[in-house]
């Protein structure tokens, strides 16, 4: 295989790798735009600090096991948790 036969099959798999990604954080937001709505209903506070700090120790440990930067794992489930509340607060509004 010739390195650009090769740049192309790592290209195609970080594609795959991207739709996957997407999919998966499309669902992920389905979810807690439901729990937020719920959350609003109960009249529950948008933000919940003690599970965000669980599932950042939880996401640590587990890109730690799968061999990933810990800090860019954090990083990422921070920025996510940020749009959650959001759309807590949205759904509150």
């Amino acid at each position: 295989m010739t390195p650009n036969e090769q740049l192309l099959e790592y290209r195609k798999s970080i594609d795959n790798f991207d739709t996957v990604l997407i999919h998966t954080l499309a669902e992920r937001f389905r979810v807690t735009k439901a729990v937020g709505k719920l959350k609003a209903e109960i009249d529950f506070p948008p933000s919940d600090p003690d599970r965000e700090a669980r599932q950042i120790a939880r996401l640590r440990s587990l890109a730690k096991d799968a061999d990933l930067d810990p800090d860019f794992a954090e990083k990422f489930l921070e920025f996510v948790i940020r749009e959650v509340i959001q759309h807590h607060e949205q759904a509150r509004a």
